[in-house]
């Protein structure tokens, strides 16, 4: 089975930066592109951020020229870099990937997701 793990959530004060770091390991023969969402209490989750094997990126408007996604192949890796944080970017992050399998299978899968709050 196939697992994502993200680091790298916490606390920060508005205008402040934070790193976000999701890991997929088990039987993974191609990853076609890896993803941020992020859902808010009361909100809908929402895409955040998305990239592709080859690189190619895709951002929501509200985070457009302050997040920057990025990923280490080698490392099945996605990272999320999120400066000038605000208040409304307080949620709980969650990483996404559109994994091939070892055995040939193709699916969606999530991670359990990290609290990012953005607070003074």
């Amino acid at each position: 089975q196939v697992q994502l793990v993200e680091s790298g959530g916490g606390l920060v004060q508005p205008g402040g930066s934070l790193r976000l770091s999701c890991a997929a390991s088990g039987s993974i023969r191609s990853i076609y592109a890896m993803g941020w969402y992020r859902q808010a209490p009361g909100n809908q989750r929402e895409l955040v951020a998305t990239i592709t094997s080859g690189g190619r990126t895709n951002y929501a408007d509200s985070v457009k020229g302050r997040f920057t996604i990025s990923r280490d192949n080698a490392k099945n890796t996605v990272y999320l870099q999120m400066n000038s944080l605000k208040p409304e970017d307080t949620a709980v992050y969650y990483c996404n990937g559109e994994i091939r399998t070892a055995r040939g299978t193709t699916g969606t899968y999530w991670g359990q997701g990290t609290q990012v709050t953005v607070s003074s």
